[in-house]
């Protein structure tokens, strides 16, 4: 499931994007201005964003031109309902990998957004992208995972573990969802398997003072904190 990060200022036009994409089977993050765009896009978290340009606070070019010198490589698709070629160019110059000129018809935004995820996939070898939240990094092209510097040592499916929840930060990822993504099969292993794992991870965090981003959520499953 992609996770896609929505900016616009239109409510209207916000909540029509995140049903839509929700529906193409992608996990759907919405902001209205520039500022709380910035702040969640830094987190590396997303697969993609949806980046109006006319925004609060911020503009979406601001906003693209901070991403990228922060070293946040996650694709950006502007739209804007400024048609003209130097806008278009000056938002490629900032690093956009696509523009789409308002109003646009939906399947557009759709069929470009899919191309955009297709090729971050072919990029990372279809790994998953680098998360950096507060002080924790995951990083999966290195199978790295440091705090504040210092460097956590897991096993490959403790990684996985992580990566899967510091990918959708403070969201509860269900066991039986875990169990589809690091084990690949819900019938592979049991619950019990992965609490025994969070448990690993959770005393290898400990070791670094790192223990509390990693949360329960009783009855359910498990989340990792931003803050």
């Amino acid at each position: 499931m992609a996770r896609v990060l929505v900016v616009d200022d239109e409510p209207g036009i916000r909540t029509a994007m995140t049903r839509g994409l929700t529906a193409e089977g992608m996990e759907v993050v919405a902001r209205g201005d520039g500022d709380s765009a910035l702040e969640a896009a830094l987190t590396g978290s997303f697969d993609a964003i949806v980046l109006d340009i006319i925004l609060p606070g911020r503009s979406g070019y601001r906003v693209l031109e901070q991403l990228r010198a922060a070293g946040v490589d996650t694709p950006v698709l502007l739209v804007s309902a400024k048609d003209g070629e130097w806008d278009q160019a000056d938002g490629l110059d900032l690093g956009a990998d696509g523009y789409l000129v308002k109003p646009f018809a939906f399947v557009v935004l759709v069929a470009q957004l899919k191309a955009i995820l297709r090729r971050r996939d072919a990029a990372l070898g279809r790994v998953g992208h680098r998360v950096r939240l507060g002080s924790l990094v995951v990083d999966p092209v290195a199978r790295a995972v440091s705090w504040d510097g210092e460097a956590v040592e897991l096993s490959p499916r403790e990684f996985a573990l992580l990566h899967a929840l510091a990918s959708r930060p403070d969201t509860a990822v269900a066991k039986d969802e875990l169990l589809r993504i690091v084990w690949g099969d819900e019938g592979a292993a049991s619950r019990n398997v992965v609490e025994v794992y969070v448990g690993y991870v959770r005393r290898k965090l400990d070791a670094v003072g790192a223990g509390q981003v990693l949360r329960t959520v009783r009855g359910f499953g498990y989340l990792v904190s931003s803050s």
